[in-house]
């Protein structure tokens, strides 16, 4: 063999060999990039569903106070959040929202408080019924990260 085609051999393996390390080095990059971009998305699309199940459930809760009887519509809008939560969350955040449900339907069935009576329910700590929603939803989000 001609030693000008061994060097042309050995130049055209080079610039196969370079371009391929390129090409993976790129790849994986971007690869990586994506995986960073979806994991921020699913957090983010995360915590605007905790946030709005918070909202929501807060005024329900406090409506159920002060009425006996719960608006459906609230409630059908309330049980999508926790459906929804079915598809991304764990099971502890689900089980958790379950409760928040449960304890609502629970105060609207109840007796309407007085301003006294809401006054003895927060010195027992008793008007926090999202404490253990909100710390599911905070170990979740933390595994994510």
């Amino acid at each position: 063999m001609d030693p000008a085609y061994v060097s042309a051999l050995a130049a055209l393996a080079g610039s196969v060999v370079g371009g391929l390390t390129s090409l993976t080095t790129t790849w994986q990059t971007q690869r990586t990039q994506l995986s960073a971009q979806l994991r921020q998305r699913d957090l983010d699309r995360r915590e605007q569903l905790y946030k709005d199940f918070i909202e929501e459930a807060s005024r329900l809760y406090a409506d159920a106070y002060e009425h006996d009887k719960a608006d459906v519509a609230n409630l059908v809008t309330l049980y999508a959040l926790v459906s929804r939560m079915r598809v991304r969350s764990s099971p502890a955040v689900v089980e958790n929202a379950d409760k928040v449900v449960r304890l609502i339907i629970e105060t609207y069935l109840g007796p309407n408080l007085t301003l006294e009576d809401i006054e003895k329910a927060i010195a027992h700590d008793a008007m926090d019924p999202l404490r253990q929603f909100s710390d599911a939803c905070r170990e979740e989000l933390q595994t994510l990260l």
